[in-house]
Protein backbone atom coordinates (compact mmCIF):
# COMPACT_ATOMS: atom_id res chain seq x y z
CA UNK A 1 0.00 0.00 0.00
CA UNK A 2 2.89 2.25 0.74
CA UNK A 3 4.49 1.72 -2.77
CA UNK A 4 0.69 2.23 -4.19
CA UNK A 5 0.56 5.49 -2.55
CA UNK A 6 4.23 6.50 -3.44
CA UNK A 7 3.55 5.94 -7.38
CA UNK A 8 0.20 7.94 -6.78
CA UNK A 9 2.46 11.14 -5.65
CA UNK A 10 4.94 10.46 -8.55
CA UNK A 11 2.33 10.38 -10.69
CA UNK A 12 0.37 13.75 -9.59
CA UNK A 13 4.39 15.21 -9.40
CA UNK A 14 4.90 14.63 -12.49
CA UNK A 15 1.24 15.34 -14.14
CA UNK A 16 1.56 18.65 -12.08
CA UNK A 17 2.61 22.51 -14.70
CA UNK A 18 5.69 23.04 -12.67
CA UNK A 19 7.08 19.49 -13.45
CA UNK A 20 6.43 20.35 -17.00
CA UNK A 21 7.82 23.59 -17.64
CA UNK A 22 11.80 22.07 -16.62
CA UNK A 23 11.38 20.91 -20.11
CA UNK A 24 9.84 21.98 -23.67
CA UNK A 25 6.56 21.52 -23.82
CA UNK A 26 6.94 18.79 -26.00
CA UNK A 27 9.68 16.69 -24.55
CA UNK A 28 8.27 17.23 -21.25
CA UNK A 29 4.65 15.83 -22.35
CA UNK A 30 6.66 12.99 -23.84
CA UNK A 31 8.47 12.49 -20.34
CA UNK A 32 5.37 12.68 -18.40
CA UNK A 33 3.51 10.52 -20.82
CA UNK A 34 5.75 7.99 -20.56
CA UNK A 35 6.35 8.15 -16.91
CA UNK A 36 2.88 7.61 -16.67
CA UNK A 37 2.75 4.89 -18.86
CA UNK A 38 5.44 3.38 -16.43
CA UNK A 39 4.07 4.40 -13.10
CA UNK A 40 0.14 2.86 -14.79
CA UNK A 41 2.78 -0.33 -15.11
CA UNK A 42 3.76 -0.38 -11.87
CA UNK A 43 0.20 -0.06 -10.36
CA UNK A 44 -0.88 -3.03 -12.25
CA UNK A 45 1.54 -5.05 -11.27
CA UNK A 46 1.62 -4.12 -7.60
CA UNK A 47 -2.22 -4.61 -7.95
CA UNK A 48 -1.78 -8.34 -9.31
CA UNK A 49 0.70 -8.66 -6.96
CA UNK A 50 -1.69 -7.43 -3.64
CA UNK A 51 -4.55 -9.88 -5.33
CA UNK A 52 -1.83 -13.18 -5.07
CA UNK A 53 -0.78 -11.85 -1.52
CA UNK A 54 -4.67 -12.01 -0.50
CA UNK A 55 -5.41 -15.49 -2.70
CA UNK A 56 -2.06 -17.07 -0.98
CA UNK A 57 -3.16 -15.83 2.47
CA UNK A 58 -6.31 -17.56 1.63
CA UNK A 59 -5.29 -20.52 0.78
CA UNK A 60 -2.66 -20.81 3.27
CA UNK A 61 -5.69 -20.42 5.71
CA UNK A 62 -7.69 -22.95 3.99
CA UNK A 63 -4.57 -25.29 4.41
CA UNK A 64 -4.61 -24.67 8.12
CA UNK A 65 -8.36 -25.53 8.56
CA UNK A 66 -8.16 -28.66 6.68
CA UNK A 67 -5.02 -29.53 8.61
CA UNK A 68 -6.90 -29.05 11.74
CA UNK A 69 -9.85 -31.27 10.18
CA UNK A 70 -7.56 -33.77 9.81
CA UNK A 71 -5.96 -33.24 13.52
CA UNK A 72 -9.33 -33.35 14.87
CA UNK A 73 -10.64 -36.44 12.92
CA UNK A 74 -7.27 -38.47 13.94
CA UNK A 75 -8.00 -37.13 17.52
CA UNK A 76 -11.90 -38.53 17.49
CA UNK A 77 -10.40 -42.12 16.22
CA UNK A 78 -8.17 -42.42 18.80
CA UNK A 79 -11.11 -41.02 21.35
CA UNK A 80 -13.16 -43.79 20.17
CA UNK A 81 -10.64 -46.54 20.42
CA UNK A 82 -9.41 -45.46 23.60
CA UNK A 83 -13.27 -46.07 24.66
CA UNK A 84 -13.75 -49.01 22.74
CA UNK A 85 -10.55 -50.72 24.83
CA UNK A 86 -11.80 -48.90 28.09
CA UNK A 87 -15.21 -50.80 27.72
CA UNK A 88 -13.53 -53.60 26.86
CA UNK A 89 -10.87 -54.09 29.93
CA UNK A 90 -14.11 -53.26 32.41
CA UNK A 91 -15.87 -56.08 30.85
CA UNK A 92 -13.15 -58.25 30.64
CA UNK A 93 -12.18 -57.49 34.35
CA UNK A 94 -16.16 -57.75 35.57
CA UNK A 95 -15.42 -61.00 34.23
CA UNK A 96 -12.50 -61.98 36.05
CA UNK A 97 -14.50 -60.88 39.26
CA UNK A 98 -17.58 -63.25 38.50
CA UNK A 99 -15.10 -65.48 37.69
CA UNK A 100 -12.77 -65.81 40.86
CA UNK A 101 -16.38 -65.37 43.21
CA UNK A 102 -17.63 -68.28 41.74
CA UNK A 103 -14.15 -69.98 42.74
CA UNK A 104 -14.20 -68.63 45.62
CA UNK A 105 -17.48 -69.60 46.67
CA UNK A 106 -16.93 -73.50 45.88
CA UNK A 107 -13.95 -72.93 48.06
CA UNK A 108 -16.47 -71.19 51.39
CA UNK A 109 -19.20 -73.78 50.14
CA UNK A 110 -19.71 -75.82 53.87
CA UNK A 111 -19.48 -79.25 53.77
CA UNK A 112 -22.91 -80.95 53.19
CA UNK A 113 -23.60 -82.68 57.01
CA UNK A 114 -23.95 -86.29 57.23
CA UNK A 115 -27.51 -86.65 58.69
CA UNK A 116 -27.25 -89.80 61.10
CA UNK A 117 -29.83 -92.13 61.64
CA UNK A 118 -32.08 -92.03 64.98
CA UNK A 119 -31.62 -94.34 67.31
CA UNK A 120 -34.10 -97.45 67.41
CA UNK A 121 -36.42 -96.88 69.96
CA UNK A 122 -36.35 -99.42 73.25
CA UNK A 123 -38.88 -101.74 74.03
CA UNK A 124 -38.52 -100.92 77.42
CA UNK A 125 -40.95 -99.11 78.91
CA UNK A 126 -40.07 -95.72 80.48
CA UNK A 127 -36.78 -95.75 78.32
CA UNK A 128 -35.52 -91.99 77.58
CA UNK A 129 -34.54 -91.46 74.00
CA UNK A 130 -33.24 -88.01 72.89
CA UNK A 131 -35.17 -85.48 71.59
CA UNK A 132 -34.85 -84.46 68.28
CA UNK A 133 -35.12 -80.45 66.95
CA UNK A 134 -38.92 -79.61 66.61
CA UNK A 135 -39.82 -79.85 62.72
CA UNK A 136 -40.77 -75.94 63.10
CA UNK A 137 -37.33 -74.87 64.19
CA UNK A 138 -35.41 -76.60 61.06
CA UNK A 139 -37.80 -75.29 58.16
CA UNK A 140 -37.77 -72.12 59.82
CA UNK A 141 -33.53 -72.13 59.78
CA UNK A 142 -33.85 -73.24 56.28
CA UNK A 143 -36.12 -70.72 55.13
CA UNK A 144 -33.74 -67.80 56.80
CA UNK A 145 -30.78 -69.67 54.81
CA UNK A 146 -32.45 -69.60 51.92
CA UNK A 147 -33.83 -66.11 52.15
CA UNK A 148 -29.86 -64.61 53.03
CA UNK A 149 -28.38 -66.67 49.73
CA UNK A 150 -31.27 -65.30 47.71
CA UNK A 151 -30.45 -61.56 49.32
CA UNK A 152 -26.93 -62.25 48.80
CA UNK A 153 -27.45 -63.14 44.85
CA UNK A 154 -29.47 -60.27 44.28
CA UNK A 155 -27.59 -57.70 45.53
CA UNK A 156 -24.69 -60.35 43.28
CA UNK A 157 -26.49 -59.55 40.07
CA UNK A 158 -26.80 -55.97 40.84
CA UNK A 159 -22.78 -56.11 40.65
CA UNK A 160 -22.55 -58.33 37.86
CA UNK A 161 -24.97 -55.79 35.60
CA UNK A 162 -22.43 -53.11 35.91
CA UNK A 163 -24.78 -50.92 38.25
CA UNK A 164 -22.01 -50.29 40.69
CA UNK A 165 -23.71 -47.92 42.71
CA UNK A 166 -26.93 -49.89 43.09
CA UNK A 167 -24.67 -52.97 43.72
CA UNK A 168 -23.10 -50.89 46.82
CA UNK A 169 -26.43 -50.04 48.08
CA UNK A 170 -28.06 -53.47 48.02
CA UNK A 171 -24.51 -55.33 48.86
CA UNK A 172 -24.93 -53.11 52.30
CA UNK A 173 -28.30 -53.29 53.26
CA UNK A 174 -27.45 -57.29 52.94
CA UNK A 175 -24.81 -56.53 55.41
CA UNK A 176 -26.97 -54.77 57.72
CA UNK A 177 -29.97 -57.56 57.68
CA UNK A 178 -27.33 -60.58 57.81
CA UNK A 179 -24.40 -59.09 59.60
CA UNK A 180 -23.04 -63.19 60.45
CA UNK A 181 -23.54 -64.14 57.35
CA UNK A 182 -20.82 -65.92 56.05
CA UNK A 183 -21.03 -64.24 52.82
CA UNK A 184 -20.30 -61.26 54.82
CA UNK A 185 -16.65 -61.36 53.67
CA UNK A 186 -18.13 -61.52 50.02
CA UNK A 187 -20.21 -58.54 50.29
CA UNK A 188 -17.58 -56.35 51.57
CA UNK A 189 -15.06 -57.42 48.37
CA UNK A 190 -17.66 -56.91 46.01
CA UNK A 191 -18.83 -53.38 47.89
CA UNK A 192 -14.92 -52.49 47.42
CA UNK A 193 -14.97 -53.41 44.04
CA UNK A 194 -18.07 -51.29 43.29
CA UNK A 195 -16.48 -48.17 44.46
CA UNK A 196 -13.35 -49.39 42.06
CA UNK A 197 -15.15 -49.59 39.50
CA UNK A 198 -16.97 -45.96 40.17
CA UNK A 199 -13.36 -45.00 40.84
CA UNK A 200 -14.16 -43.69 44.36
CA UNK A 201 -10.48 -45.25 45.30
CA UNK A 202 -10.50 -43.89 49.05
CA UNK A 203 -14.03 -46.02 49.71
CA UNK A 204 -12.73 -48.97 47.97
CA UNK A 205 -9.56 -48.86 50.42
CA UNK A 206 -11.57 -48.27 53.33
CA UNK A 207 -13.70 -51.40 52.16
CA UNK A 208 -11.17 -53.73 51.92
CA UNK A 209 -9.09 -52.68 55.31
CA UNK A 210 -12.45 -53.57 56.69
CA UNK A 211 -12.45 -56.94 54.86
CA UNK A 212 -8.92 -57.44 56.02
CA UNK A 213 -9.37 -56.51 59.82
CA UNK A 214 -12.77 -58.63 60.03
CA UNK A 215 -12.26 -61.37 57.84
CA UNK A 216 -7.85 -61.98 58.12
CA UNK A 217 -8.44 -65.63 57.36
CA UNK A 218 -11.27 -65.41 54.87
CA UNK A 219 -10.62 -66.34 50.99
CA UNK A 220 -11.23 -63.02 50.10
CA UNK A 221 -8.21 -61.09 51.89
CA UNK A 222 -5.71 -61.49 49.51
CA UNK A 223 -7.27 -60.38 46.55
CA UNK A 224 -8.75 -57.55 49.13
CA UNK A 225 -5.37 -56.72 49.33
CA UNK A 226 -4.84 -56.89 45.62
CA UNK A 227 -7.73 -54.57 45.08
CA UNK A 228 -5.93 -52.20 47.93
CA UNK A 229 -3.10 -51.79 45.54
CA UNK A 230 -4.81 -51.55 42.74
CA UNK A 231 -6.69 -48.28 44.07
CA UNK A 232 -3.45 -46.90 45.22
CA UNK A 233 -1.94 -47.00 42.08
CA UNK A 234 -4.86 -45.31 40.63
CA UNK A 235 -4.50 -42.52 43.39
CA UNK A 236 -0.71 -42.38 42.00
CA UNK A 237 0.50 -44.05 45.43
CA UNK A 238 3.27 -45.72 43.63
CA UNK A 239 5.86 -46.80 46.76
CA UNK A 240 2.56 -47.65 49.13
CA UNK A 241 1.14 -49.64 45.95
CA UNK A 242 4.51 -51.82 45.92
CA UNK A 243 4.68 -51.80 49.70
CA UNK A 244 0.79 -53.83 50.08
CA UNK A 245 1.23 -55.71 47.01
CA UNK A 246 4.87 -57.09 49.10
CA UNK A 247 2.62 -57.30 52.38
CA UNK A 248 0.25 -59.44 50.22
CA UNK A 249 3.15 -61.80 49.12
CA UNK A 250 4.25 -61.64 52.81
CA UNK A 251 1.00 -62.58 54.51
CA UNK A 252 -0.54 -64.95 52.04
CA UNK A 253 2.17 -66.47 49.61
CA UNK A 254 0.30 -69.48 48.16
CA UNK A 255 -2.21 -67.45 46.92
CA UNK A 256 -3.46 -66.61 43.19
CA UNK A 257 -3.30 -62.86 44.24
CA UNK A 258 -0.06 -63.44 45.75
CA UNK A 259 1.03 -64.92 42.26
CA UNK A 260 -0.43 -61.77 40.37
CA UNK A 261 1.05 -58.99 42.87
CA UNK A 262 4.78 -60.74 41.92
CA UNK A 263 4.11 -60.13 38.53
CA UNK A 264 2.59 -56.71 38.93
CA UNK A 265 6.21 -56.17 40.84
CA UNK A 266 8.25 -57.61 38.34
CA UNK A 267 6.90 -55.72 35.41
CA UNK A 268 7.57 -52.61 37.65
CA UNK A 269 11.58 -53.03 37.65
Amino acid sequence: MRVRALLLSLLMVASSPGYAGLFDDKEARKQIADQQSMIGDLLTRITRLEELLENQSLLNLQTQIESLRQDTNKLRGQVEVLTNENELTQKRQRDFYIDLDGRLRRVEQPEPSTISASPPLSGIAGSETEASPPVAEVNAHSKAEVSENDAYEAAYEVFKSGNYQSAVTKLQAFLANHPSSRLAPSALYWIGNSHYALRDFSNAVITQRNLIKTYPDSSKAPDALLNIASSQREMNKVITSKKTLEDLIARYPGSDAADKARQRLANRK
